[in-house]
């Protein structure tokens, strides 16, 4: 595992600044900070109810933040429509996937392309050699993503007839096809067996020495401890600790409100447990 050193405003991709949000009495999420160095694996977790697929949403445009300001590549992207924000180079998964079912999985994978593509209405009716050769371009790269993610075989198959673990997978090479500086993965690993969540780890490895920064929810501290650069943890709506993943581990209040005593006892044993569902 590698605990990377920050080096200064000028390397962050993505900056939280005392970003809010209220749903009517409810406080979901206040006044987080946090910095995303451009280049890492940047983990975010909590309990359930923290916040974090909150903050999630408010960074990606699905929801108007209360307060605050998300910075992207120097840039405040709050009040930016989703599709502005995907084309600046932000995209996501979500808890629940959502993928086209009735699709195939290449179809699904050129979806995420459509954002990239410079054809028009008038090269669609008329059939032109650009779309042509644009299609076969996005078909070819759309084959390299699934291979990436080790889900090539079934290009042709419906989404619907992958395993679990397989169209999560998939919803990632869609979302990888919108040529992301930063991608945020909620929960990837959920509903997986060791094997599928070690194939995960490794890929979403990839996915940041390829060069795209990764912003992370997940329950699994296995997973948490063994791919992140950094972690945030939310309690509550608030920011309790941010660090290493070794100063997270040790820290009391993180312990108190999400890891409990027996993730303590089980680092003395030697064992990580998954914390949280």
């Amino acid at each position: 595992m590698r605990e990377r050193k920050l080096v200064g405003t000028d390397g962050y991709i993505l900056e939280v600044q005392t970003l809010s949000k209220d749903f009517g009495a409810l406080r979901a999420v206040h006044d987080v900070s946090f910095a995303v160095e451009q280049g890492h694996i940047f983990s975010m977790i909590g309990p359930n109810g923290a916040g974090k697929t909150t903050a999630f949403n408010l960074i990606t445009g699905v929801y108007a933040a209360t307060a605050g300001q998300v910075l992207f590549r120097g840039r405040n992207i709050l009040g930016l429509p989703q599709h502005s924000i995907t084309e600046l180079g932000i995209a996501r998964t979500f808890q629940k996937l959502r993928l086209f079912r009735r699709m195939s999985v290449m179809d699904n994978v050129l979806v995420g392309m459509h954002c990239r593509t410079g054809s028009g209405v008038r090269d669609a009716f008329l059939g032109t050699p650009k779309l042509k050769q644009e299609e076969r371009q996005s078909a070819m790269r759309a084959l390299t993503l699934l291979k990436s993610v080790g889900i090539d075989e079934y290009w042709d198959s419906m989404a619907c007839e992958l395993s679990y673990g397989d169209q999560r997978r998939l919803e990632v090479a869609r979302a990888l096809a919108t040529e992301p500086k930063l991608l945020l993965l909620d929960e990837p690993t959920a509903g997986m067996n060791p094997a599928e969540k070690d194939d995960m780890m490794g890929m979403i490895q990839n996915i940041r020495d390829g060069g795209t920064t990764v912003l992370l929810v997940e329950h699994d501290m296995k997973v948490v401890m063994g791919i992140s650069d950094r972690i945030v943890v939310l309690d509550h709506g608030e920011k309790i600790c941010e660090g290493s993943p070794s100063e997270v581990q040790c820290d009391e209040r993180v312990i108190e409100a999400y890891l409990g005593a027996r993730y303590r006892q089980d680092r003395k044993a030697g064992s990580t447990p998954v914390v949280g569902s």
